[in-house]
């Protein structure tokens, strides 16, 4: 039995659990189960349609204006049709209830397509009709996400829409108690308007994210999955613990396309995890090195499971600068991974597969090459567009189509001249590790698409969503030709065969892309009824109370109590809409409660915090789903498995709260050679900390070795805090001397002034740190004007009036009461000092390094009593 218990699933079983999880249970066969792929492909022409520069001339305006209702209406039906209601539901067949609740779901959701100009007329104010309406597309909008997304949710959902009506009960405490509202009004707000449902969540998942996992779907259809977990095990796996460190490698590469962590395990870790076992990692530890790096999948750019493009509308910045700032920290995050892995095969003296020379200097530098060289390339593709458009500006559109097509056959010619790469078997008597040199042919042309996606997201700087078709595009004209030109350029014959095996590629793709979107569809639409309650009741104001006097209006545990609120959400919400749930709630509240504390915090970096910790659900026990379905793979303990890999994944707990107080980390405010500076010294930064959590880096560390290990990572990480230490960052003048220190302050710089006064609402005494931008101003009282503020100098005192409306600190102050018997004043005013540079901080914070590392070395030359290895 304990045998049995031990034995990791078969791959039918694998897929079966991914399916489960990403795109339904349910497999139907016969005239079903077609009308179901039709209705999935459907879903995906829509989709392409709809991203297509074409939309407006081949759809109709009104289906444009409601893209979001017929979105939802898709993944409600098809929700029905690939998800069991119940355990005891039927696999092989829908049941008759749920035609009922996919078709009524789908008619629910296009209701305000349908009305729209009932709607119109009405003011979007929904009468007794739209109510009931809209009531029960609600209950089928909950049902299909209780059998997609888990109960969770919804009961989240419910309990947010309970204080929509109930909030004025007198059972409800007085400090989040509201006025309540009536069905016709909540109902107006959460279905009729975009405010709820319909809102900006649903709004990106329709304009952006189907088109990315589709696009992941259809590159993973084509093979190219396969070609690079293939050039990852032929370019790691011959050193100490290299399947682990091709799953890393493999994972990373795989998660720039998919946004799924269960699916990233299962694809890479059926391969992977034999083989890590295979050269000495137990089964959990296999496990948990598949889960740290398939959950890390998520926050590397461009996809970030959808949360990249959230954000771009809920901060308010490009989707390049969002990627630009997620850059960094998904990288660093990956090399450390690197490195524990490294650790652990150093540690226990692991065997290296194959008879290649292991150099891993060598290795490294290869592989730098090659990731500097792709950015290059894609840099350099604006050179030859621009000098087409100049050539041909009316034809350019053209002439780049056939000379990407040109390219597209040479590179297939290539791949022509060496075999299709099989997936290879990880329990084989013999593994043979693949040569980069023979196999890197097969499949360059699946980096054309990627090329494609960057040029426009990058240097076009097109919208998402029109990138992501462009880069589609050109994957549909793959899947149709790839098989039909390598058998004419190997002279193999039967091309229409090899042209029909790519159509139903190219089909299976599309479904199996509108398929995986099904969950991500409902997440966002029940997400939104969260999101639009808090802006019907204003029960985020009250949350930020009710956390700040739990943290004490300290900044640090209120970021903890937020990282474990996203953990436990996060248990029961797939990452996108526990992502959504938080960032509606607490990301303004840091913002507030940092400025309160002196620390300006940019939105990007809380909205990236609130994401990393939400995607640390998945590796957390007890539910931790890809923890599972590693251990299903492994055939080791879940429990176990999710605690190593949360151990593994220490350096992405620890990264949020290093770039919440050093924004240099998200490449905020720093030149190009600040950047590269900052990426050395990250990359060193987070190998020290994973060499000081391992407890070893050239040997084993003594405690002391590790706590100096600690302070220098923190050293590197955090420079200012102790420069700030040597000497003080700001100058302090008196609260009588604010329009001196203005005056004197250089334009654009930035003063902190304190304010204090009574609170609007609760007329009690409060602090608000205020950073000021200076503005341009021959005197004092021009930048005052500009600023908006009005002072009334008494004495030693600067006493505040209300600033004038729409000046830049009128919003800033509005919580303060201007008008009580206790004055608004300025109670401290701090300018920039001019402080050495931090960076010297990593002077001594390298040289205790080395001192460390000289240590180590006499003492891994010359083993103790101890057996402490060489």
């Amino acid at each position: 039995m304990a045998e049995t218990e031990k034995r990791g699933l078969s791959e039918q079983e694998l897929q079966e659990l991914v399916s489960a999880s990403d795109s339904g249970a349910r497999q139907v066969s016969g005239a079903i189960g077609t009308f179901i792929a039709l209705v999935a492909l459907a879903w995906s022409i829509f989709q392409v349609m709809l991203a297509s520069p074409v939309a407006p001339y081949v759809l109709p305006s009104d289906m444009i204006n409601n893209a979001r209702q017929i979105h939802l209406a898709f993944a409600i039906f098809l929700s029905a049709m690939a998800y069991p209601l119940f355990r005891s539901a039927p696999r092989d067949r829908v049941p008759w209830y749920d035609w009922i609740l996919a078709v009524g779901g789908a008619f629910l959701a296009m209701y305000g397509y349908f009305f729209y100009e009932k709607i119109v007329s009405n003011g979007g104010l929904a009468d007794d009709m739209d109510a009931a309406f809209a009531l029960a597309g609600l209950i089928f909008l909950f049902i299909a996400a209780y059998r997609t997304l888990g109960p969770v949710m919804v009961v989240l959902a419910l309990i947010f829409l309970g204080y929509v009506f109930f909030g004025a009960s007198e059972l409800v405490p007085d400090q989040i108690r509201w006025a309540g509202a009536s069905l016709r009004k909540a109902m107006s707000h959460m279905w009729i308007t975009s405010e709820g449902v319909f809102g900006i969540a649903l709004g990106v998942s329709t304009k952006f994210v189907f088109l990315f996992v589709l696009f992941g779907a259809l590159l993973d259809k084509a093979g190219a999955g396969n070609y690079f977990i293939k050039m990852a095990f032929g370019a790691l796996g011959h050193l100490r613990g290299g399947p682990a460190k091709a799953a890393v490698v493999g994972s990373a590469a795989t998660g720039l396309i998919s946004g799924s962590s269960i699916a990233n395990v299962v694809t890479t870790g059926t391969f992977t995890i034999p083989l890590m076992k295979r050269v000495g990692f137990s089964a959990e530890k296999a496990g948990a090195v598949e889960v740290a790096s398939s959950v890390n999948g998520q926050i590397m750019p461009p996809v970030m499971g959808a949360a990249a493009f959230l954000m771009v509308e809920y901060v308010g910045i490009s989707y390049v600068e969002v990627i630009t700032h997620a850059f960094l920290p998904a990288v660093i995050s990956y090399i450390a991974l690197v490195y524990i892995v490294h650790l652990e095969a150093v540690k226990t003296r692991m065997p290296t597969i194959g008879n290649r020379v292991a150099s891993i200097w060598k290795t490294i530098l290869g592989m730098f090459l090659f990731f500097m060289g792709f950015a290059a390339l894609c840099y350099a593709t604006q050179y030859p567009v621009s000098w087409v458009v100049a050539l041909v500006p009316e034809g350019a559109s053209w002439v780049l189509a056939v000379l990407i097509g040109l390219v597209y056959v040479g590179l297939v010619w290539i791949a022509a001249q060496v075999p299709d790469l099989e997936p290879d078997d990880p329990n084989a008597e013999v593994v043979e590790l693949p040569s980069i040199p023979r196999i890197y042919k097969s499949g360059l042309y699946y980096l054309l698409p990627i090329i494609v996606l960057v040029y426009f997201l990058m240097i076009e700087r097109k919208s998402p969503g029109l990138s992501a078709f462009w880069a589609t595009f050109l994957l549909l004209f793959i899947l149709l030709t790839q098989k039909a030109l390598k058998a004419m350029f190997r002279g193999e014959g039967a091309i229409g065969a090899r042209v029909r095996e790519g159509f139903i590629d190219l089909i299976v793709g599309m479904i199996d892309g509108a398929r995986n979107m099904i969950g991500i569809a409902l997440a966002t639409a029940t997400a939104g009824i969260i999101v639009g309650t808090v802006s019907l009741t204003g029960i985020g104001q009250v949350m930020a109370d009710f956390v700040e006097f739990l943290s004490g209006g300290n900044l640090i545990l209120m970021l903890i109590f937020v990282a474990i609120l996203s953990l436990i959400l996060g248990m029961g919400l797939p990452t996108t809409a526990n992502y959504i749930v938080v960032s509606s709630l607490m990301v303004g509240v840091v913002v507030e409660l940092g400025a309160q504390s002196g620390l300006v915090v940019p939105l990007i970096a809380v909205h990236l915090f609130v994401f990393y910790f939400g995607i640390m659900a998945d590796v957390t026990p007890p539910v931790g789903l890809a923890s599972f379905a590693a251990a299903a793979v492994s055939g080791g303990d879940a429990i176990r498995t999710g605690i190593v890999a949360f151990f593994y994944s220490l350096r992405t707990v620890a990264l949020p709260f290093v770039f919440i107080f050093n924004t240099d980390l998200l490449l905020i405010d720093v030149t190009w050679t600040q950047g590269i500076l900052v990426f050395i010294v990250s990359t060193v930064g987070i190998l020290v900390f994973t060499a000081a959590t391992m407890g070893w880096f050239l040997t084993r560390s003594r405690i002391w070795e590790t706590v100096a290990l600690l302070v220098v990572a923190f050293a590197l990480f955090r420079p200012g805090f102790f420069m700030d230490m040597i000497e003080p960052p700001y100058n302090d003048y008196a609260p009588a001397q604010f329009e001196e220190a203005l005056a004197e302050a250089p334009a654009g710089g930035t003063l902190r002034v304190i304010i204090t006064g009574p609170d609007f609402d609760t007329l009690e005494q409060k602090d608000l740190t205020l950073a000021l931008t200076v503005p341009e101003g021959a005197d004092a009282a021009e930048r005052l004007d500009a600023l908006g503020l009005m002072l009334m100098p008494e004495g030693d005192r600067m006493i505040l009036d209300e600033p004038m409306f729409g000046s830049p600190v009128s919003e800033r102050l509005a919580s303060f009461d201007f008008y009580g018997d206790e004055p608004v004043e300025i109670t401290a005013v701090r300018a920039p000092a001019d402080q050495m540079p931090k960076e010297l901080i990593f002077i001594p914070a390298l040289l205790l390094l080395g001192l460390i590392a000289l240590l180590q070395y006499r003492r891994a030359e010359t083993p103790s009593a101890e057996g402490e290895p060489a």
